[in-house]
């Protein structure tokens, strides 16, 4: 009887430590990137960034981005901002915006997304460099 009370908690601790890596499965498991580094500087500069789920290397369509921030913290002035707007999705995983970039340099777009059937909120910072 001792040896069967012993047995019960290290079997449910067994069973705990089987279920960890889907507890861990997270917002880690994404990535933002820019679809094109290089973007031109002035009014109506199109960003677009690509949303990855990194385990399969696959496009994440269906998110939903917000608290975008666009910046030029690369270049040390975080506190220059710049106005954007979403686009319509051209094709699947790529999330497009319309910027507002007042100066040539480095732009950090800075956002937040909610993926279908994932319960952490997903952030990542893309940067742009923007050109004349």
């Amino acid at each position: 009887m001792k040896s069967v009370k012993l047995l019960r908690p290290a079997l449910l601790g067994s069973a705990l430590l089987v279920g960890i890596p889907h507890a861990f499965a997270g917002s880690a498991d994404y990535i933002l990137e820019p679809v094109t580094v290089a973007v031109k500087n002035g009014a109506g500069s199109e960003l677009a960034v690509r949303l990855i789920h990194k385990p399969s290397g696959k496009p994440v369509s269906g998110a939903v981005l917000f608290r975008t921030r666009l910046d030029m913290s690369p270049d040390s002035m975080g506190e220059m901002t710049a106005k954007h707007v979403p686009m319509p999705a051209s094709e699947p995983g790529i999330y497009k915006f319309k910027a507002d970039l007042t100066m040539a340099g480095g732009w950090a777009l800075k956002v937040m997304a909610k993926v279908p059937g994932e319960s952490e909120t997903v952030q990542g910072t893309v940067v742009f460099q923007a050109k004349d």
